[in-house]
């Protein structure tokens, strides 16, 4: 599979590594969510070249998951803001974010810390089910055929799913 065919694949986990697969769009969105609009203050904080930044900015507008709205008119100059597409992206940055202070932090703790605001408490994101509101574990959570995928060469065996030796060995235990 080529990167520039991932938009087309029948996968959302492609489609979504279309738009936000490489480095310097995660930390675009980073900034983004930490409310920084404007071009010059990505580059200074980044210090990403020019040339890649617009690309990369180019590429987040034409996917609807930034606006780019005029600031200024002479010279003209732009703020990119979240769109919906973008807000919605939260929950994916907060998930790597949470990763990155379980796993990659070093003595001295988390970089940032996050308050929820109505509540005033300092928060680690959690995913829970839509539905019943308990905590998603991997291990149990089962995917099944959707109305989107041509093929269904992207889903799992029944025994290729988190756990599933140790849901067989019960299986044949019972």
């Amino acid at each position: 599979m080529k990167w520039d065919e991932l938009e087309e694949q029948p996968c959302s986990l492609a489609r979504t590594v279309a738009v936000i697969g490489d480095r310097w769009s995660l930390l675009i969105l980073r900034e983004c969510f930490l409310r920084k609009r404007r071009f010059e203050a990505f580059q200074s904080t980044l210090g990403i070249t020019r040339h890649l930044l617009a690309e990369r900015l180019k590429k987040l507008v034409r996917l609807g998951v930034l606006r780019r709205i005029p600031y200024q008119e002479s010279p003209k100059r732009y703020e990119y803001i979240l769109t919906q597409k973008g807000l919605d992206l939260y929950p994916v940055i907060m998930s790597i974010v949470h990763w990155g202070d379980t796993h990659m932090v070093d003595s001295r703790g988390r970089p940032m810390l996050h308050e929820h605001q109505n509540c005033g408490k300092l928060f680690d994101p959690v995913m829970v089910c839509s539905e019943c509101g308990e905590p998603l574990n991997p291990k149990q959570v089962r995917v099944r055929p959707g109305p989107g995928p041509k093929s269904p060469r992207h889903l799992p065996l029944e025994t290729d799913l988190p756990g599933a030796r140790h849901i067989a060995k019960e299986k044949a235990a019972s």
